[in-house]
């Protein structure tokens, strides 16, 4: 399998890495929190669309060709090296690939466009719980006659405090555990029964608590069959963890190029501290990792374009990985920085923080690893 991006992916790639650096860096994101906006940027959110990230994956015309999944995590890993905060994981990747995957033709040509613009963001509101547990949905959603009627809290949902549109996880059969009888739903959210609790949250990226108080949908609000959303959500999260790894490898990849940039000029005793043999030994070992990384999550963004049966072994293996990365670096590049990497004035904090919110969301490696294990027979 190669994974040599095409020269129109390369191009994206190039375009998304220097709107990342001179549009967004982290004293972007320094500047959202000192501003209390919680990851909110309106202002990004324009130029974003202007450039077309929002439809990376989502055809000009049924059965035209897209950057595809592949392209997509080109601009999701530049984020990712300046910790910037934007609608795109949720929106471009998450909501596109449902409604993708799971969307009759009507709810299609409504969102699809409107997602691609830059018009509508949304959130997926999924857990219930303080860890990730797909199945574990105990949110209720009963047949009224006239549509469903919502009932159930989501925790800690990524960008639902300034979505337009929340997918949500419900049960139409079962009990919470239960694979069988998940149902999804399109829920705005300004919708009467809808409460948002913001969150602040230590990556200054922000975050809700959805509660749902007798949420009337019509029928047309039902992303695909009643009782097997699962059979959408599953390959959906793939994708999700997939993306997520991509992004967490954009963070490793900086903070590993900030903490040698810091070996390389930062002396004690007279000596550049590069110099000394069990720094170079702890930079070696993060370069290997990054270039293993790079190479499973590439694996996954290859496999999901290509249509092979094997994603979720390769998007488990990413995220465990990157999960695994992310945490190893980040904690080097504070270790390494010494005094200054523990200061809020210093930058190696803000990815750190970063980091233990991303091997959290959609699984962690363990988690990963358990499922990857599963997958091959164990």
């Amino acid at each position: 399998m190669s994974f040599v991006l095409t020269e129109d992916q390369e191009m994206l790639r190039e375009t998304a890495m220097a709107f990342a650096r001179d549009e967004l860096p982290v004293t972007h994101l320094r500047a959202l929190r000192d501003a209390g906006a919680n990851g909110k940027d309106d202002a990004t959110r324009r130029k974003l669309a202007e450039l077309g990230f929002f439809g990376v994956i989502i055809p000009d015309e049924p059965g035209a060709e897209t950057f595809g999944l592949m392209g997509l995590g080109q601009v999701l890993e530049a984020q990712g090296r300046t910790l910037a905060a934007t609608p795109l994981l949720q929106t471009a990747l998450i909501a596109a690939s449902a409604l993708q995957l799971g969307g009759n033709p009507a709810q299609q040509a409504e969102w699809l466009p409107k997602i691609a613009g830059g018009e509508t963001t949304f959130a997926l509101a999924l857990d219930e719980g303080a860890h990730f547990a797909p199945y574990n949905i105990a949110t209720e959603a009963e047949r009224d006659g006239q549509g469903y009627t919502l009932n159930g809290l989501k925790k800690y949902v990524p960008d639902a405090h300034h979505a337009d549109m929340l997918i949500v996880v419900a049960r139409t059969f079962g009990e919470a555990g239960d694979r069988h009888g998940l149902s999804l739903f399109l829920v705005p959210r300004n919708a009467k029964g809808v409460s948002i609790q913001s969150l602040n949250t230590v990556d200054s990226h922000g975050a809700a608590h959805v509660s749902l108080e007798g949420v009337h949908v019509p029928d047309s609000a039902l992303l695909g069959p009643a009782d097997e959303g699962a059979d959408i959500l599953d390959p959906v999260l793939d994708r999700a963890a997939i993306g997520l790894a991509a992004e967490m490898l954009g963070s490793s990849q900086a903070a590993f190029d900030m903490t040698l940039e810091y070996l390389n000029n930062r002396k004690q005793f007279g000596q550049l501290i590069g110099s000394f043999q069990s720094l170079q030994h702890r930079a070696a070992k993060m370069f290997v990792d990054l270039e293993m990384t790079r190479s499973c999550i590439m694996a996954a963004l290859a496999a999901v374009d290509a249509g092979k049966t094997d994603v979720a072994e390769l998007a488990s293996l990413a995220k465990a990985k990157a999960s695994e990365l992310v945490h190893l670096v980040s904690n080097e590049c504070v270790q390494m920085h010494g005094g200054i990497g523990m200061t809020d004035a210093a930058e190696p904090g803000f990815y750190m923080k970063r980091a233990r919110v991303q091997e959290a969301l959609y699984g962690s490696a363990s988690w990963h690893r358990d499922r990857y294990a599963r997958l091959n027979g164990y």
